[in-house]
């Protein structure tokens, strides 16, 4: 599929163009979901852009959460464990979140492109509610 087949979307601009916008600027993405009826592409992109989000919100948050008990434990134990365990929780968040930027960017390349990129699972989620 190329960029001249992903149509028009329901905001108006080209179907790539949207997709793309979807994947940066959040609210684009929810937008499309409740206004875009006709135009899969833009629908599969912004629903895959917010379940992206929300999955790596999650992971983020469970992450902190994990970090901060396992650092409290460990700290009982030696002050100089538990700061070791908190500082290899935040490298850990660091990298999910280095992960979740790359996924963006390259989710939103492949939508320009108007390829029909699926991130493992999160697209087939897309996918099913398209």
């Amino acid at each position: 599929m190329d960029s001249s087949s992903t149509g028009k979307s329901a905001l108006g601009m080209e179907g790539n163009i949207t997709a793309l916008l979807g994947y940066i600027i959040s609210i684009v993405a929810l937008i499309s979901i409740f206004i875009e009826k006709d135009n899969k592409f833009v629908r599969f992109h912004a629903l895959q852009s917010v379940f992206w989000s929300l999955a790596v919100v999650v992971l983020l948050i469970a992450t902190m959460i994990i970090g901060i008990i396992l650092s409290t434990v460990f700290g009982y134990v030696s002050s100089a464990l538990g700061a070791l365990v908190f500082g290899l929780t935040m490298l850990l968040y660091f990298g999910l979140f280095i992960v979740f930027v790359v996924g963006v960017i390259y989710a939103a390349i492949q939508a320009y492109g108007g390829k029909h990129f699926k991130f493992p699972i999160i697209g087939n989620l897309a996918e099913k509610y398209t």
